[in-house]
């Protein structure tokens, strides 16, 4: 399972005074007001960066970094993803899983056979869509609804879903 979680990705500097605009790439941008510290990928690197500023403007926010505090600091970060520890995310209520969990695990049907693996999951409004990768077949849509989910178990390394009638076909 995995340890970090990407929550952003630097986009460009914001200013003169060190600051950059992130696309947050988690369900809630709120929670960059309660981190204080992240993990910021360089290209053949990563380093911990503590949070000096919280600001939000349109889909973006606005972090300043300490010890960072001219435009000249930041410029070299564009492009760079912005991690947590998974100690660190949001906490699950029960039945939710993280989606970087769930990628790459097996897909079985009721009865043991294997489908396929996870691929993605597509956030609509309504439901998650689970898209499952199919050997020599096109790839299976399965709606994130408890009558195709039956069962999810990361640890293990497999889901356990019923293949609607219809669905198949789509």
């Amino acid at each position: 399972m995995t340890e970090r979680f990407q929550v952003g990705v630097i986009t460009s500097t914001h200013g003169l005074r060190g600051e950059v605009k992130v696309f947050p790439t988690t369900d809630d941008p709120g929670r960059f007001l309660v981190l204080k510290e992240l993990i910021l990928q360089e290209k053949r690197s990563e380093r911990r960066i503590r949070i000096r500023s919280v600001k939000f403007f349109k889909q973006f926010v606005i972090l300043g970094f300490e010890g960072m505090n001219r435009i000249e600091d930041v410029e070299k970060l564009r492009g760079c993803p912005l991690l947590v520890e998974r100690k660190d995310a949001i906490p699950l209520e029960e039945d939710e899983y993280y989606i970087a969990d769930l990628i790459g695990l097996s897909v079985r049907d009721e009865d043991g056979n294997e489908i396929g693996t996870l691929k993605e999951v597509l956030e609509t409004g309504a439901n998650d869509v689970y898209v499952v990768r199919r050997e020599g077949r096109k790839d299976l849509l399965l709606p994130a609804i408890s009558q195709c989910i039956l069962d999810v178990q990361p640890e293990q390394g497999f889901v356990t879903v019923h293949v609607m009638e219809g669905l198949e076909d789509l």
